[in-house]
């Protein structure tokens, strides 16, 4: 199985429970999401005038929107080849679960990585058991997409994005009716603004939650 590659590179995981941890990011082209303040927009469109070579989508700029088909195997050969040491390996995108990403969570496990999806949750999440699943849920985005409760059951870490009281208010009825047992909840700050950072501070203390503050920006990393 092949899958529309953006760009493959090694860095720190910025944001979210794995924070800190050396990451292989793996990035898909796609997105019908439509998040107003995505700071990824040229992973949107799959355009054939952008197809290149496997190879320049490894550890290269990938804001241009270029992309490449590559197998779960060819991208492990790239990985060894380019002698990335992280052995955590982060599937986003775009938004990666357009796609089955079981192939690929399976034999990067297999390979001896650990895998972490990173999603919107409004497509259905089907990957290796083993993998970490991350929802960042996009409520009222431009292309109205839902997000699923299957994709909230299946998450490890729920990763709220917030700036005023009321995207606490569409959490809390998002939730209801999802078993929380053993989930991470994260209050992520929109832009690292100081009022919504104050007012995710004081939720997560108030519930016993995680604030997820984008380190990967403070610290000027990709």
């Amino acid at each position: 199985m092949k899958y529309p590659v953006n760009e493959v590179f090694e860095t720190i995981q910025g944001e979210g429970f794995y924070t800190g941890v050396p990451a292989i990011f793996v990035r898909l082209q796609g997105c019908p999401v439509g998040c107003s303040w995505c700071d990824t927009k040229h992973t949107w469109e799959l355009l054939d005038v952008n197809k290149v070579q496997p190879e320049m989508v490894i550890q290269v700029d990938g804001t241009i929107g270029r992309w490449s088909e590559l197998t779960t195997s060819e991208l492990i050969s790239f990985l060894k080849q380019k002698e990335f040491t992280a052995s955590h390996v982060v599937i986003t995108g775009g938004e990666p679960c357009l796609h089955d990403l079981t192939v690929m969570t399976e034999e990067l496990n297999a390979a001896g990585y650990s895998t972490q999806i990173e999603t919107s949750g409004t497509y259905e999440v089907n990957c290796s058991d083993k993998t970490w699943v991350t929802v960042s849920p996009k409520l009222k985005m431009k292309a109205g997409l839902a997000v699923l409760p299957q994709a909230l059951n299946r998450a490890d870490e729920i990763k709220h994005p917030v700036a005023t009281a009321s995207h606490i208010d569409d959490l809390d009825e998002l939730l209801k009716g999802i078993d929380l047992k053993g989930k991470t909840i994260c209050l992520q700050p929109i832009s690292q603004k100081p009022r919504a950072t104050e007012l995710a501070m004081r939720v997560c203390i108030e519930r016993n939650w995680r604030l997820s503050i984008q380190t990967h920006k403070y610290l000027d990393i990709d």
